[in-house]
C-alpha cells in the first residue's frame, strides 16, 4: 500500500514537539500563522533539530504580503537557507512570482543553489499565480521535489478538482502537497477527491493565556499562544493511516 504523508506547520519549538509526538511525518517550522506563516529565527531552527528526529523542513518567507520580493528580501532569504543548511535542517520551503505572476525562474534559482542537498518545497505562493499549469511546469523545471497548493481556491476542498489535474500533469515529477482548511474531519473525504499522497495541516489550537493580570485596554494582547495540538494531529495522522 502507497503511504500517505502528514506535515504540521509548527509554529514553535513547542509546536514542533507536539506535533511529532502526535505522529507528523515532516514538519515545516515557521513563526507567524496567522500571518501565513514567516521565517523563523535560526535560534529557534537550531532549537527544533535539537528536539526533532523527524524530517524539519523550514519556511523562508521573509515579510506577509505577496511573493514579489526586492534585493535585498532575496538576499536575506538566501542567507536564511544557508544558515538553514549549516544547521542540519532536511529542507526549506519559499516561493518567488514575478510581477505578471508567474514564478520567477530567475530568482528563484540562487535559492535552489543555495538549498545544496536539502530539499526544496515551493509553498503557496503557487495558488498566486497566473496559470496554475505553467507555474507547475516552472517548479519542476527548477528541480523543487514538492509544492504546496489548494488548488489555487480557499480550501484544499474546494481546489480539489485542481489538485487532481495538477497530479495528473505531474505524472510522478514532482509530488504534489494538498493543504488549506485540512483537518481530522476532512482528510479522508480530500485524500479521496484530491488523489494527493501528501497533506499539510497546522492542526492548531489558542491556549489559554498563564498571565494573572493583563492591560483591559489592550485586549489584542492578552491572546493566548497558538500551539500545535498533538491530539489534532495524532487524529489526522490516524485518519490517512486507516486509508492505507
Amino acid at each position: 500500500m502507497t503511504r500517505r504523508l502528514l506535515e504540521v506547520a509548527a509554529n514553535s519549538v513547542a509546536s514542533a514537539r507536539a506535533a511529532q509526538a502526535g505522529g507528523a511525518d515532516r514538519i515545516e517550522l515557521c513563526t507567524g500563522l496567522e500571518l501565513g506563516g514567516l521565517t523563523p529565527s535560526m535560534a529557534q531552527v537550531g532549537r527544533a533539530r535539537e528536539h526533532l528526529d523527524i524530517p524539519l523542513y523550514v519556511l523562508i518567507r521573509p515579510r506577509a504580503g505577496d511573493f514579489l520580493y526586492s534585493d535585498d528580501e532575496l538576499e536575506t532569504m538566501q542567507r536564511d537557507i544557508e544558515a538553514c543548511l549549516t544547521l542540519g535542517c532536511d529542507g526549506v520551503v519559499f516561493g518567488v512570482l514575478d510581477a505578471e505572476g508567474a514564478v520567477d525562474v530567475a530568482r528563484c534559482r540562487p535559492l535552489l543553489d543555495a538549498a545544496g542537498g536539502m530539499g526544496v518545497t515551493f509553498h503557496r505562493a503557487f495558488d498566486m499565480a497566473r496559470d496554475a499549469g505553467q507555474a507547475l511546469e516552472d517548479v519542476i523545471a527548477l528541480g523543487a521535489e514538492r509544492v504546496l497548493t489548494s488548488g489555487a481556491a480557499p480550501s484544499v476542498l474546494q481546489g480539489a478538482d485542481t489538485i487532481r489535474q495538477l497530479l495528473r500533469q505531474a505524472a510522478g515529477r514532482i509530488v504534489v502537497m494538498s493543504g488549506a482548511g485540512i483537518n481530522a474531519a476532512n482528510v479522508t473525504q480530500l485524500a479521496t477527491a484530491t488523489g494527493a499522497l501528501e497533506f499539510h495541516a497546522s492542526a492548531k489550537s489558542v491556549l489559554p493565556s498563564g498571565m494573572h493580570w493583563t492591560n483591559p485596554a489592550l485586549p489584542d494582547m492578552a491572546a493566548g499562544e497558538i500551539r500545535t495540538d498533538e491530539a489534532e494531529v495524532r487524529a489526522l495522522a490516524q485518519a490517512l493511516g486507516h486509508l492505507d
